[in-house]
């Protein structure tokens, strides 16, 4: 990693630490969330970690077998974790853990998404080299 990679990074996690320092005084404080501050503090941590795993915001500059590897496996546990993650999140959310009790329907088919992404995404890709 370069010195200008280097300085991102450190810039990029004093905006994330910054974006969640003020998520956190809204919301302890001031008793209000701040959607917009959810999003930035996400951005910027995203921003961060490619910094620090691969030395560009954009993710690694050159493909080699371990790199593509590393990314292949990171991809398919990631969505296994988003998936379990959304799940916690509908039931933590509505408060029960019974379907015919949750009222946030959009959060719900986020949830069901999930599962049928990737058998879909299969399909289209099977298809096209089979």
């Amino acid at each position: 990693m370069g010195k200008t990679e280097k300085w991102l990074a450190g810039l990029s996690f004093v905006f994330t630490l910054g974006a969640l320092g003020y998520f956190l005084y809204k919301w302890l404080v001031l008793d209000t969330i701040d959607a917009n501050l959810i999003f930035g503090f996400f951005l910027f941590l995203s921003f961060t970690l490619n910094l620090v795993n691969w030395g560009n915001h954009e993710g690694p500059t050159e493909k080699d077998e371990l790199v593509e590897h590393v990314q292949t496996q990171s991809a398919r546990i990631g969505y296994y974790v988003l998936m379990a993650l959304s799940g916690l999140i509908l039931f933590i959310s509505e408060g029960s853990g019974n379907f015919s009790e949750i009222s946030n329907i959009p959060l719900l088919i986020v949830v069901g998404l999930t599962f049928v992404t990737v058998p879909i995404v299969e399909f289209f890709y099977k298809r096209r080299y089979m």
